[in-house]
């Protein structure tokens, strides 16, 4: 079953106990906690742990790498060399200058570069973009991952993840993202984990909460770093 994914708190909270109904008629021997737990993995990657003011905090980010092919017309370059760990993986021609670089964006600038592509293609296409719905393309493997001359390379199976919230935040028609409706996430998004948190608390399951898992995980990175800091110090 798909989990719905909502923008909105208060749509989510008056959902709740509809899609919960939902879960256990899709699966007979299913509690609420696997519910719960599947809940709070589709917005955990927009979050993040606050260590100053322990608590939650909105992380709506993600990493694309960035492509600049400035001999693109006299060398008809149409791809992306791969990088891996901040090192280049593949070997260019002799003479080709190409950079490339990893960028940090929200996800209401990657959502906007989605349907761009989208727009892009249907113009290339020859589609009628008032009949086309932009939802029937979000994961049109062609779009995706389409390379232009310079911009954003997506990477596909890192956009899978995307896949929920784009569903809920793409419209079906149009060439602009709603900037209301991202901001509106952007508030709710906390507020949904924190409900999530709640209900896994209440079926002694906190453990399984958004707080919990991202603690543990920036307590870990938070760990790492000053051990490499150490490391590099001695």
């Amino acid at each position: 079953m798909e989990l719905p994914f909502y923008i909105s708190f208060r749509k989510f909270e008056k959902d709740y106990y509809d899609n919960l109904e939902k879960w256990f008629e899709h699966y007979d021997n299913a509690s609420e906690i696997d519910f719960l737990k599947n809940q709070a993995e589709l917005y955990r990657r927009y979050l993040c742990y606050n260590f100053s003011e322990n608590k939650l905090q909105t992380d709506a980010v993600i990493k694309v790498k960035n492509c600049f092919f400035p001999y693109f017309d006299n060398f008809g370059i149409s791809f992306c060399v791969d990088y891996e760990n901040g090192k280049q993986t593949k070997a260019l021609k002799p003479g080709i200058n190409n950079i490339s670089e990893w960028k940090t964006i929200t996800m209401m600038e990657y959502a906007q570069h989605v349907l761009d592509k989208i727009n892009a293609y249907f113009q290339k296409k020859g589609l009628d973009k008032s009949k086309e719905n932009v939802q029937d393309y979000i994961n049109h493997y062609e779009i995706i991952t389409a390379k232009e001359q310079t911009g954003y390379c997506l990477n596909y199976d890192e956009h899978q993840k995307t896949i929920p919230f784009l569903k809920a935040f793409l419209p079906c028609y149009g060439c602009t993202v709603d900037i209301s409706l991202y901001r509106n996430f952007h508030f709710s998004v906390v507020k949904i984990a924190d409900f999530i948190d709640q209900k896994l608390k209440a079926v002694h399951a906190f453990e399984n909460s958004t707080f919990s898992t991202l603690k543990s995980e920036a307590k870990i990175k938070l760990h790492m770093k000053n051990h490499s800091f150490l490391t590099i110090c001695n």
